[in-house]
């Protein structure tokens, strides 16, 4: 083929065309360029413990919006995108030996070991081949030459004293624009289709109307998306006051799917925030949405310090505690069949939209963890499979945080769950949404049915054990939650409007609506 300077741009989790240093570098340096996506069949195989499924029918669904919606805008640049199936290294050894004219293969770099060990492949085909390798970070807010730290080994282990090193002493490098024209692919080479969801052996899964993320993958859909919630609505201005609702797509950002795939850079967000402080309002919820970015990169670099700890049954602090594994708990608790409303809601919630707010991951976590003391890593993996927003670090880290043998100064933090579905769906409007076996149940005593007489029970058509579950486990602090009105039709009761919970005090330093919005996430939430 072509005698010309080709360069190979291997993208994975940077799909888009806005700040993406590996486009920059390729168009200076070659004559052709050649944007190439691989399905990884390692990407859809089973989970490390518990074989789930690696890569769920939500995350799919996204993946291949964003891939088309890159294939697009490349179109529109006179270039296009070259998908194929398979290994990386292997694909990329197979481009090299059919284009005779690489000079270079090009990517920006992850830090968990099976991205890494993809890496390391595609450097040793590169080697063989005599090929250049040039790898970029442009996966965090700050640069990571850029944190105040001589090491990543002195790297704090709590998230504030990480976030007060940062804030004063480092920068966010600027955005890099978007190229308006790209260099052509190589004459002849085949663009090669985008596989179906019967190619990947997946189903295709079905919209649900009730869904808090309703939204398509992709670049274009991501800037819209910021677009209506900075500059069209000014929902960015009161997202500190309504970041832990339930119900509705614009209480959070829902930024963090499309960072998790890189469909929006986090440099973009942070530069639309200062002008949005510029030119409208800056206040505490503007600020809170880079306080969230930060957690996302705090969590990445933890990652980097710590390596393959970050899965380990002990955690980072090598801590032992007797975790069960239990199946028929476990059940209970992906089925959203624990008898507990709250938990089950955000559950069902999950399993049926691939999306689930910063607040109930928060709550199932630790109800998994504190209440029902099961091994971490199976919720971990369960969400790593569902999630539409799964980002390895932040999943991973928020719940190594949440059972207690993580980046965690706190010791035995849990959430009691009455409390918290008293205080963030007070009149249980969220539990009707999604356990439809409750909707008889008025007001906020839908989140404990089992403490109902039978008569309220039967005149909701209700029967305990056979419509609805029991709970599986009965927690002690619940038990003061119990009969107390929360504010209902007679607003007899001040519940739900006050300032949030002890518990949520507490976890005032972690908000994490961008994945847990891997929040690998509480696929963090960062939600």
């Amino acid at each position: 083929m072509s005698s010309s300077r080709t360069i190979i741009c291997l993208l994975r989790n940077d799909l888009r065309l806005h700040d993406n240093e590996v486009f920059h570098w390729a168009q200076k340096n070659a004559e052709h360029i050649v944007p190439l996506y691989c399905f990884d069949p390692l990407q859809y195989l089973g989970t490390h413990c518990f074989n789930f499924p690696k890569t769920g029918p939500f995350r799919l669904r996204f993946l291949l919006d964003s891939v088309h919606d890159l294939r697009a805008s490349l179109k529109k640049r006179g270039s296009n995108l070259v998908v194929r199936c398979g290994k990386p290294d292997q694909v990329v050894d197979d481009l090299i030996r059919q284009l005779g004219s690489v000079t270079a293969v090009a990517f920006h770099e992850e830090v968990t070991q099976e991205e890494l060990e993809v890496e390391k492949q595609i450097k040793d085909v590169c080697s063989k081949n005599k090929v250049k390798v040039q790898s970029f970070w442009g996966s965090t807010l700050y640069h990571k030459h850029d944190l105040p730290f001589n090491h990543i080994s002195r790297l704090p282990d709590v998230y504030t004293q990480f976030r007060k090193a940062v804030e004063s002493q480092a920068r966010v490098r600027p955005v890099l624009s978007s190229p308006t024209q790209l260099r052509p692919l190589p004459l002849g080479l085949e663009e090669g289709s985008i596989p179906t969801y019967k190619d990947l052996e997946q189903t295709e899964p079905v919209a649900d109307p009730r869904s808090a993320f309703p939204c398509s993958g992709g670049e274009s859909e991501a800037l819209a998306r910021l677009q209506h919630y900075f500059w069209d609505t000014d929902a960015v201005a009161t997202y500190k006051e309504t970041r832990n609702g339930l119900i509705g797509i614009d209480y959070s950002t829902k930024f963090s799917p499309w960072l998790a795939m890189g469909c929006i850079s986090p440099r973009y967000i942070y530069e639309q925030i200062k002008k949005y402080e510029r030119e409208r309002t800056a206040n505490q919820s503007t600020y809170w949405v880079i306080f969230e970015l930060l957690w996302r990169d705090y969590f990445k670099f933890v990652a980097m310090k710590y390596g393959n700890r970050l899965f380990n049954l002990n955690g980072l602090q090598d801590k032992h505690v007797p975790w069960k594994t239990d199946s028929k708990l476990l059940d209970a608790w992906k089925e959203g069949r624990t008898g507990v409303p709250f938990v089950d809601a955000n559950m069902r919630e999950l399993a049926l939209t691939g999306f689930m707010s910063n607040r109930g991951r928060q709550n199932v976590a630790s109800f998994l963890t504190k209440d029902l003391g099961l091994d971490w890593r199976m919720g971990a993996e369960w969400f790593e499979y569902l999630l539409v927003d799964h980002d390895v670090c932040s999943n991973y880290g928020n719940w190594l945080y949440s059972a207690g043998i993580g980046n965690d100064p706190r010791e035995n933090r849990k959430f009691n769950m009455i409390k918290q579905g008293l205080d963030y769906d007070n009149n249980g409007d969220y539990v009707r949404q999604w356990v439809p076996e409750l909707r008889g149940i008025k007001g906020g005593d839908v989140h404990t049915p089992w403490a109902l007489s039978s008569a309220a029970l039967s005149h909701a058509k209700v029967s305990l054990n056979d419509t609805y579950p029991s709970p599986v486990v009965m927690a002690p602090e619940w038990n003061r939650h119990v009969n107390k009105k929360p504010v209902g039709a007679s607003g007899s009761s001040s519940r739900g409007r006050k300032g949030p919970s002890h518990t949520h005090k507490q976890h005032k330093d972690r908000g994490i609506d961008f994945y847990f919005s891997k929040s690998k996430g509480l696929n963090a939430s960062n939600d």
